[in-house]
């Protein structure tokens, strides 16, 4: 499913079952231009990447936002072409900030189709370790699942992170978001004092997303910041 190279490398069937989507949908997404054609490789036969993974996550997040399929077109039309799967992401991160909580029970049937393979007892353990789901009494019984997450859980097994380091950076995150949250709400207070309910409720509805775009792009930059400074200094240790 990867090349020598290491860059991700999947067929049509492969492709659909890392979506959770059927052949016949990936093949009608192309048709639209929703999907760039693949590669055609040996044999002629189409090889997907990266970005065709983010760009059916967006456009499933975008589905699960209640858009139409030609709401849809025109979002993707307006991107950049040659957007990267990382800024796909970033993406998709914005566009699932504005849904409301959901949390489904899944079995560990449905849990495997969506990430496309089997899942071993160790990755199931990581996603719950990272809060993406939570075992009922009996594994019968189904998961609890956040839907919100669970996609990002499933990219992170792909990831060569102890479950250790992940349960750390998943406190690290709660605690700094928490704080962010608490210090906004303080400055945001002293605007809505003097406002009635409803006009306390149309300005949560627009400052949500922004202020979620805004922490978005400004922890983007902080963390290129930081893992060029990381990357840089360990490349110089090399040498």
């Amino acid at each position: 499913m990867t090349t020598d190279a290491g860059e991700m490398s999947l067929t049509v069937d492969e492709l659909a079952a890392r979506a959770g989507v059927t052949v016949r949908t990936v093949r009608f997404y192309g048709s639209k231009g929703l999907l760039p054609p693949p590669v055609i490789g040996p044999r002629r036969v189409g090889r997907y990447g990266a970005t065709h993974v983010a760009r059916l996550a967006l456009i499933e997040e975008l589905q699960r936002q209640g858009m139409t399929l030609a709401a849809i077109e025109r979002y993707l039309r307006q991107l950049p072409s040659d957007l990267s799967a990382y800024d796909l992401a970033i993406h998709r991160a914005v566009v699932a900030s504005w849904a409301p909580d959901a949390v489904e029970t899944v079995s560990r049937a449905e849990l495997e189709r969506r990430a496309g393979r089997e899942l071993a007892d160790e990755e199931l353990a990581r996603l719950k370790a990272s809060g993406v789901l939570v075992a009922g009494e009996d594994e019968e019984d189904g998961f609890r699942v956040d839907s919100g997450l669970l996609r990002l859980g499933l990219e992170l097994l792909d990831v060569p992170l102890s479950r250790g380091t992940i349960l750390a950076a998943r406190e690290v995150l709660m605690e700094h978001s928490r704080a962010a949250a608490r210090e906004l709400a303080r400055l945001f207070r002293g605007e809505v004092a003097e406002r009635d309910t409803r006009d306390v409720r149309d300005l949560s509805a627009h400052i949500h997303p922004l202020v979620v775009q805004a922490l978005l792009t400004t922890f983007q930059r902080s963390l290129r910041e930081e893992l060029s400074e990381l990357l840089g200094g360990g490349g110089s240790g090399r040498g």
